[in-house]
C-alpha cells in the first residue's frame, strides 16, 4: 500500500479496486468469481471485501450467484440501448458544461491524457487505453461542476465498462475517428457545442461497437 493509499479508509479502498476491476473488465461478464478469490485478489479482509460488493450489487454492477460467487451481469439489448440514451444524453450535457468553463490549464491536462490514450492504443494495452479513456472522460466532465450528472454517469460506466474491454480487444475497433482531438479542437477554439458534440460522436461509436458485438455474438 502507497502513501497516498493509507490516506484512504480501507474499507473505501477495498470498493475503490473492486469497482475498477469491474469498471476496466478485469472480470468478465458472465464470470463467476468467488467472494473467497476476491479477499485474496484485493488484498483484503472478508468484511470490506462483503461491503463492497453489497455496494456494487446496488449500483448494478454485481450480481449475486449463491453459494458464495458473485459474477459482472452481461449486457443485453435492451440494456444496451438504455444506457445508450442515458449516457449520450447525461454525458452531452456535461461536455457543454465543462466546455463553458474550460481553461489552458485543462486543456493541457486533457491533451496529456489524450496522448496516453493514443499511446496505449499504438501498443495495444487494452487495460491503458481503458483507464487512460475513462480518466480522460471524467477529468472533463468533472469540470461541468455538476456533481449529479457526474455521479449519474460513473454509475452508467460501471455497467458499460466490462463490455467495452471485451469489444475493444477485437480487431480495429480502436483505430476508429478520433474525437477526442475533436474535442481538444473544439476546446482549444473555445467551442462548447463542438465539444459536446464531438463527445457524443465518441460515445455512439463505444456503443455502436458493443451493439455490433452484442448482435455477433461477441459478449
Amino acid at each position: 500500500m502507497n502513501a497516498e493509499d493509507r490516506k484512504i479508509p480501507s474499507h473505501e479502498l477495498t470498493y475503490v479496486r473492486l469497482r475498477d476491476m469491474v469498471l476496466f473488465g478485469h472480470l468478465e461478464p458472465g464470470q463467476p468469481v468467488t467472494i473467497q478469490g476476491l479477499v485474496g485478489d484485493l488484498e483484503a479482509g472478508m468484511t470490506p471485501v462483503r461491503e463492497a460488493i453489497r455496494r456494487l450489487t446496488a449500483e448494478g454492477a454485481l450480481l449475486p450467484q449463491g453459494n458464495r460467487r458473485v459474477t459482472v451481469p452481461r449486457l443485453t439489448a435492451s440494456t444496451l440501448e438504455q444506457l445508450a440514451f442515458a449516457r449520450l444524453t447525461i454525458e452531452h450535457k456535461l461536455a457543454e458544461l465543462a466546455g463553458a468553463r474550460m481553461t489552458p490549464a485543462l486543456i493541457a491536462r486533457l491533451t496529456v491524457l489524450d496522448d496516453q490514450v493514443n499511446a496505449a492504443i499504438r501498443d495495444g494495452d487494452i487495460s491503458a487505453y481503458l483507464a487512460s479513456n475513462h480518466a480522460f472522460h471524467f477529468a472533463l466532465y468533472e469540470a461541468s461542476e455538476a456533481a449529479v450528472l457526474v455521479d449519474m454517469a460513473r454509475s452508467l460506466w460501471l455497467r458499460f465498462g466490462p463490455s467495452l474491454r471485451v469489444v475493444a480487444a477485437l480487431p480495429g475497433v480502436t483505430s476508429q475517428t478520433d474525437n477526442h482531438a475533436q474535442a481538444i479542437a473544439a476546446m482549444r477554439a473555445g467551442d462548447p457545442t463542438g465539444l459536446a458534440e464531438a463527445m457524443r460522436n465518441d460515445i455512439a461509436q463505444g456503443v455502436g461497437h458493443v451493439r455490433a458485438a452484442l448482435e455477433s455474438g461477441a459478449v
